[in-house]
């Protein structure tokens, strides 16, 4: 057994000081940024935002929303080959992840789908991204698609981001248990804070040139500010793009003066009970549910939530003088607090 005693933070534990600046609005920042990715030699270039690929959320027409921003969505994993080959076929796919799992099943549908459409992302998620199994699959996708932008995680420690950039993957997703609706650490023990967790995984990736998405534990824009000040390449969204009218979740409705008004919707974890009875038949009898199932208030176009989010990352880059956002992290000067709002008439 061992303890590491050193300090380890989540984004409620800091904020960021504010620099002296010669911007003089927010419209003299640019929250694009351009990669070339490691392997496979790819160019991308824009917001750095990716939402999830949760079923409720890693949907068609957040992708297509999202792309007006220029931002990404990774695709949840259970549309059917027909649905992704017209998809891939007919949207501009360049913000667009298909995502996969490590079944025989999951990788035969995916070469079915890339066989007639034109797919060049692909997220590689599993929850647990530590087992010598996932590195090897990692390694086997890289061989099989060559020219392919990889995906892979999820880790929180350099070492294992290092393992997998070396594998194949081109940016590695970072988190372990910050999610809103994930309760692996409740169940599990396990996790590591989400802000150092980026620190070290990003400090590792760019030794060796790649990239890292810090996915989860963002529950306000300014916990994305915070991310891309800790090093991550890029953002992944759940609950924070939850509940808007291009997710997929059933709508509960209300009467209010005779209409019939939609009010909240449901939200869910992909190792929750709810998700494992809808694709698996059920929680398997050797594991656990590790995610809640829960209702968002219902928040309308996501256009609203995505002009929210920008605009904050864009202010906190005229607080520190950063005019592009790669500049944002060598502009970033982390202070611990421990109260971050004025919570008197709520949070």
């Amino acid at each position: 057994m061992i303890i590491e005693s050193d300090l380890k933070l989540d984004f409620k534990d800091v904020l960021i000081r504010p620099k002296r600046s010669t911007l003089q609005s927010r419209n003299d920042v640019d929250l694009n940024r351009t990669f070339k990715f490691l392997h496979s030699g790819r160019e991308w270039t824009g917001f750095p935002l990716i939402a999830a690929n949760m079923d409720v959320v890693g949907t068609m027409p957040v992708a297509r929303a999202l792309a007006r921003f220029g931002a990404m969505t990774a695709l949840h994993k259970h549309y059917p080959a027909d649905a992704l080959i017209s998809f891939f076929q007919e949207e501009e796919v360049g913000n667009v992840f298909y995502s996969l799992g490590m079944t025989e099943a999951d990788h035969d549908k995916f070469a079915a789908v890339k066989a007639k459409a034109p797919v060049d992302k692909v997220c590689l998620d599993v929850a647990n991204g530590y087992t010598e199994r996932f590195v090897d699959f990692v390694a086997r996708v890289r061989e099989e698609n060559p020219d392919i932008v990889i995906m892979a995680g999820n880790v929180v420690t350099g070492d294992m981001t290092e393992a997998l950039l070396l594998a194949g993957a081109d940016i590695v997703k970072v988190g372990i248990g910050p999610g809103s609706v994930c309760t692996t650490r409740k169940m599990t023990g396990v996790g590591y804070p989400q802000l150092s967790a980026i620190i070290e995984c990003a400090d590792a990736a760019h030794g060796l040139k790649g990239q890292v998405c810090g996915d989860g534990g963002c529950t306000v824009p300014g916990d994305l500010s915070k991310a891309y000040g800790a090093g991550a390449d890029f953002v992944m969204l759940g609950g924070m793009l939850a509940g808007h009218d291009e997710c997929e979740g059933d709508i509960r409705y209300e009467d209010r003066d005779g209409k019939s008004v939609p009010v909240a919707m449901t939200f869910y974890g992909m190792s929750s009970d709810t998700a494992m009875r809808k694709y698996a038949g059920g929680v398997a009898h050797y594991r656990a549910s590790e995610g809640k199932t829960v209702e968002v208030p219902y928040r309308g176009p996501i256009e609203g939530t995505m002009q929210e989010i920008a605009g904050g990352v864009r202010s906190m880059m005229t607080y520190i003088g950063a005019t592009k956002l790669k500049e944002v992290p060598k502009r970033t000067t982390f202070v611990r607090v421990g109260a971050q709002l004025n919570t008197v008439f709520g949070s």
